[in-house]
């Protein structure tokens, strides 16, 4: 595992020496304890992928340190070796059972000890990768689309693969910004680490700060965490590790980049220019080597010029980017995300194997997709609702739609009150879609693109807001990137 960082724990200086100088020559960057207390100090300066840890020291030995990461944790910092010189059958059994990965044994071995090294890093990251796997459930391994603009696109992506810039990515919300972010990853020298999405503007606010750059805190002798120094007389610290420092050798996508705040962005321009931050409530820099990606769907120059946004950050940021085309750009490839919509509903839901008739499909790619690929999801969903035996034609088209394709709305305000010529014939349910579209559209306006000030206006939690702006389709707005193919 390239790049790896490996913390030896063990109480004689000539182990210590030996084994860093073993690791190093393979590549491993490698931090050194000497006892528990060191060990706890070593995990609040960096995260480590690897830990060899001694099972004699004075003090809190191995065994007792790996149970007080289950005590205080739940769980180990990083995958454990247990390293022992007078190890017993009972002690490398009771090492197990505490969630070390391996049990070696002094005189160390050359060979042994590289091998455990490398199964052990090999294992952590597998069970990351299907761990990931998991989270995308069936997410294409590329975006999808077969035009030539697509195609024109996927070839700018693979040549800014090969660099290792920042980027930022740019075009509407549901455009698929996520999508080419995780195929610039997945084609680049970062790929077999991680690729770690944060959306700024669905994270809460007290909370981006912590999930961002993590967070370290004095705690009470009987506080738990994540990493907790042992009783020995220092200062108890909790630390909690943020996704720049899980996203480490990997890449960070963060979404909605402009609605990260002053601190933060200048957290992310220490980032760049020093590859190091501080966690909130630290006071040592952590150093991170880490590729950002990045997506807004505010102009972040009008930001910059509103005194929203750093212009310096801006100016790195936006030495290299990538412009997502709307839906609407390439409607010849409405078919295919169609088809495979419908058909990972089929394999990976249950849903019935659906299909649309000629002229059903001809509707859908004659629509305009305000929404993009996000309002082809939804709007396949519907259909799939609707469908008869498998069979989706014209009628359930139109229903899925809601008619609005074909429908002009009159909407006018005045002296704040909201104006609009419903067709009375609908049904409730397509008449206050309607409604709800054009009052978020006016008050979307009204707060200037500000998030924050349509969530007050309109009295919703900022997450449910993103939800309902999507499945409306309201354009010109902040959706959720998770979704975002």
């Amino acid at each position: 595992m390239p790049n790896a960082h490996i913390l030896i724990v063990d109480d004689e200086p000539d182990i210590r020496a030996a084994v860093s100088d073993i690791l190093e020559d393979e590549g491993y960057s490698v931090a050194l304890a000497e006892d528990a207390s060191m060990a706890q100090t070593q995990l609040q300066v960096r995260r480590a992928d690897l830990i060899l840890l001694d099972v004699w020291m004075p003090g809190m030995d191995g065994l007792a340190l790996l149970r007080h990461w289950h005590s205080v944790a739940g769980s180990l910092p990083a995958p454990v070796v247990m390293m022992s010189g007078h190890g017993t059958l009972e002690t490398a059994v009771e090492a197990i059972r505490l969630g070390a990965y391996d049990f070696i044994e002094k005189p160390l071995s050359l060979d042994k000890l590289l091998l455990t090294v490398e199964n052990a890093l090999q294992t952590q990251r597998l069970a990351q990768e299907n761990s990931r796997l998991r989270r995308e459930n069936g997410h294409p391994s590329e975006p999808l689309g077969d035009s030539a603009l697509m195609q024109a696109l996927k070839a700018q992506a693979k040549h800014l693969a090969e660099k290792d810039d920042w980027l930022l990515l740019l075009g509407e919300p549901g455009s698929g910004r996520q999508s080419f972010a995780r195929y610039i990853h997945h084609h680049s020298a970062r790929r077999h680490q991680p690729f770690v999405v944060v959306n700024a503007a669905n994270a809460r606010r007290q909370a981006l700060g912590g999930s961002l750059l993590g967070q370290e805190d004095i705690v009470p002798p009987k506080g738990g965490s994540d990493v907790d120094t042992p009783d020995t007389g220092a200062e108890r610290r909790r630390v909690r590790y943020g996704l720049l420092e899980q996203a480490h050798g990997g890449t960070l996508f963060i979404a909605e980049l402009a609605e990260l705040d002053k601190r933060e962005q200048t957290q992310l321009l220490h980032v760049l220019t020093g590859g190091s931050f501080t966690r909130n409530g630290g006071t040592q820099p952590v150093e991170v080597d880490v590729r950002i990606m990045a997506a807004s769907a505010l102009d972040l120059r009008e930001e910059v010029n509103a005194g929203r946004f750093r212009d310096d950050l801006y100016q790195r940021i936006s030495a290299h980017g990538l412009v997502i085309p709307p839906l609407c750009a390439h409607t010849e490839d409405v078919p295919l995300l169609l088809n495979h919509t419908l058909r990972r509903a089929h394999e990976h839901d249950g849903a019935p194997l659906c299909t649309l008739d000629a002229e059903a499909m001809a509707k859908l790619c004659a629509y305009p997709w305000p929404g993009h690929v996000g309002e082809l999801k939804n709007v396949a969903q519907r259909l799939l609702m609707l469908s008869q035996d498998g069979h989706i034609g014209l009628h359930e088209v139109q229903q899925a739609l809601g008619g609005r394709e074909n429908r002009e709305m009159r909407v006018s305000e005045r002296d704040g009150w909201l104006s609009l010529d419903l067709d009375l014939g609908l049904p409730l349910r397509e008449a206050r879609d309607d409604f709800e579209r054009a009052y978020l559209e006016a008050q979307l306006r009204h707060s200037r693109g500000s998030m924050t000030e349509l969530a007050r206006r309109a009295g919703m939690e900022r997450t449910n807001l993103y939800r309902k702006l999507k499945m409306l389709g309201v354009k010109d707005t902040f959706q959720r990137d998770d979704s975002d193919e």
